[in-house]
């Protein structure tokens, strides 16, 4: 995905949003920081501070690689470690030859690592920052700076690393929510077409083949009809409890309707996942839920198929649980591989 992703794809997939939103970030705070410091450059030369000049020379060009590979190759160049070094380097230096005008560069430079770098990384970061910073005011500024320097920077990283791991936090609850069905736990349908083309390219590049495994309790309606929509809820929350227990760390539960379930499962045959299918429905039925209420369930198994899209293999395993229980329910049926003229007959947008 681009830096610059339209809206409506950043909304398809919330996790690529907020991948997204930070690559923006990055790639602002490095375009401002360049044109914050390129005229600096022509400034220090002609005060003949050749060293600092060619400083900052470095971090523009660190800044502009960044930009630029962001911006055409979507990567983090060095992942923005260039950055902290060129910062403490480029300001204490300016500090020593210029006294307190270099000291003012410190404080967003500081503050700039908490949003450029992972919270640990800007932490440590920023505690060398804090120290080379106080021994340069020591030796060069008077005693009294020296402590104002060090309890100031030292408050504007602390303010600045408290807000960042607040904005992390926020994001990672914001991206759990938009990714996962409350009331279960499971996936939900924004994951699917990115985790079903990733089994895809898995297959078409290495051969390492995937299955998935449709799930749909049976008469679920009567359930709600029944015993109310909040008993109907707390099956759903076993239901999912009892499939994460016979699934590996590895596979991948979502949930896609309002009783309808699927299980993506890597590195697995039709075959094997049909037994595991059978294992499934077999736990469900062997033991009463809630209220010694008892279900079935129906359930459908399809191996991706060489040179099909995740709608086409997808829909042959919806057709599948169709079949299942159009057949009398509580059973599993495999879906039948597509033939060669037919691999992409759906587009990738399509709905199952």
């Amino acid at each position: 995905m681009n830096v610059f992703s339209p809206p409506d794809q950043l909304a398809r997939n919330p996790a690529l949003a907020v991948l997204g939103f930070k690559r923006q970030l990055m790639y602002h705070l490095h375009f401002w920081a360049f044109i914050a410091i390129a005229p600096l450059i022509w400034v220090q030369w002609q005060k003949e501070h050749y060293l600092l000049s060619t400083l900052l020379v470095l971090f523009c060009l660190n800044a502009l690689l960044v930009i630029g590979f962001l911006r055409f190759r979507n990567t983090y160049f060095l992942k923005g470690r260039l950055f902290p070094l060129l910062a403490v380097v480029a300001a204490g230096y300016s500090t020593v030859i210029n006294g307190h005008s270099g000291l003012y560069w410190a404080y967003p430079a500081a503050t700039a690592l908490f949003f450029l770098l992972p919270l640990r990384e800007a932490i440590a970061s920023n505690i060398v920052f804090i120290s080379v910073m106080a021994l340069i005011t020591f030796f060069y500024l008077p005693e009294a700076e020296f402590w104002r320097v060090t309890v100031s920077l030292g408050l504007t990283c602390t303010f600045a690393m408290v807000f960042a791991w607040l904005v992390g936090k926020l994001q990672q609850e914001l991206t759990w929510l938009a990714t996962t069905d409350p009331l279960t736990g499971c996936l939900n349908r924004s994951q699917l077409a990115d985790v079903l083309n990733t089994r895809i390219r898995m297959r078409e590049r290495y051969e390492r083949v995937s299955s998935l495994v449709l799930l749909d309790l049976d008469f679920f309606k009567a359930i709600n009809d029944r015993w109310g929509h909040q008993a109907g809820d707390q099956i759903l929350q076993e239901m999912a409890t009892r499939l994460r227990k016979r699934l590996r760390d590895s596979d991948q539960l979502f949930r896609i309707g309002g009783e309808e379930f699927m299980i993506v499962l890597p590195e697995t045959r039709q075959r094997d996942a049909d037994n595991l299918a059978h294992e499934l429905l077999a736990s469900i039925s062997a033991r009463p839920f809630m209220n010694n209420i008892k279900l079935t369930a129906s359930a459908s198994v399809a191996e991706v198929s060489r040179g099909e899209t995740w709608s086409v293999w997808l829909n042959r395993a919806d057709q599948a649980l169709y079949q299942a229980k159009s057949k009398g329910r509580d059973q599993v049926v495999n879906a039948q591989r597509p033939p060669p003229s037919a691999a992409s007959t759906l587009p990738d947008s399509a709905a199952t």
